[in-house]
């Protein structure tokens, strides 16, 4: 079953109000209402764009595949690539808490080159 994926998203790029910064961002309050407590069942394609230019994802990055229980699909199937598993996602702040100063001085170098390279 194919469900919306957002607030893994929304954990990750520090969003810490998903409905106050969907409605700054174009979506009426009954779209973001939706879209967050999942109770949409027809995905716009205008929403998934603009999702997608806000949140800077793909489309396949918003939703979340479970299988349902007794049905078999083959190990490689391509919806497979949209089972994610959202108990095992690390935590970046506490990761990078962690570390020593110098690694993170490494690290946040490394970005920023990494960063200045894909945006010139």
């Amino acid at each position: 079953m194919l469900s919306l994926h957002l607030q893994p998203i929304f954990k990750a790029r520090g969003i810490e109000k998903p409905y106050t910064f969907l409605v700054k961002n174009g979506f009426t309050p009954h779209a973001a209402h939706n879209l967050l407590n999942a109770k949409t069942r027809v995905f716009r394609l205008d929403h998934i764009e603009l999702l997608c230019e806000i949140l800077i994802c793909e489309p396949n990055d918003l939703l979340l595949w479970q299988p349902i229980s007794g049905k078999q699909i083959a190990a490689n199937h391509p919806l497979k690539k949209l089972s994610h598993t959202t108990d095992s996602e690390t935590d970046l702040k506490k990761a990078l808490f962690n570390l020593p100063y110098n690694q993170l001085k490494d690290i946040s170098s490394k970005l920023t080159n990494e960063i200045n390279d894909i945006n010139p």
